[in-house]
């Protein structure tokens, strides 16, 4: 079975308790560079600019003969100044580390002590349901221009544990700020079925 997405767009006139579709249909689609898949956005506006960081499927790929295909995507940014009409080149910004078939999602990017920091997961193509060692892990990349990234996944500060609810998996990674301190939301093992947990931020 295939599958697909789009971003859409929606605001809220309470404060946040409820929201209401823009339009009816995606600011983000499937293009000609970027053919399927497109999800995972997150936007934060910097000096009047908004930036979305998000993801876009790149192929299908057969490993086996018996099974499905299985889908590739890589995290992609897009600016915009009112958040609706964004532009985009199409391309990967953040270096593979597995192999040209490796998976990422779900990026979150905030700034701290004068550099933009990305937190990310990925994993292997095939087989990630099965064998532990091939599912999500988090990455961890950063910049200093919004535009190039650096990846370096040994300063993530964060791993699998050696038991429990997140020791095969860590995915979908959030950060977000309170109190002067950053915290970072992730899910378990199972895309979360175990559970999601909490990350504070060690300076």
């Amino acid at each position: 079975m295939l599958v697909d997405s789009s971003i859409g767009f929606a605001v809220s006139h309470n404060g946040g308790y409820s929201f209401d579709k823009y339009g009816t249909g995606p600011i983000l689609s499937a293009s000609l560079d970027e053919p399927f898949l497109v999800a995972d956005a997150f936007v934060s506006k910097y000096e009047d600019i908004y930036h979305m960081w998000y993801i876009f499927g790149t192929k299908w790929k057969k490993f086996c003969e018996a099974g499905p295909p299985e889908r590739i995507y890589k995290i992609a940014h897009a600016i915009s100044k009112d958040g609706i009409n964004w532009q985009r080149d199409g391309q990967p910004i953040i270096a593979d580390r597995l192999n040209e078939d490796e998976c990422q999602a779900l990026p979150s990017v905030f700034y701290h002590n004068g550099m933009y920091h990305m937190y990310f997961c990925y994993r292997q193509a095939h087989g990630f349901r099965e064998n532990k060692e091939r599912s999500y892990r988090i990455g961890y990349a950063v910049s200093d221009d919004l535009i190039n990234w650096k990846r370096d996944d040994t300063l993530a500060g964060i791993d699998v544990s050696e038991k429990g609810w997140d020791s095969e998996m860590q995915c979908y990674p959030h950060v977000f700020h309170l109190e002067d301190k950053a915290y970072m939301l992730y899910n378990g093992n199972s895309f979360g079925r175990d559970g999601f947990g909490l990350a504070v931020l060690d300076d």
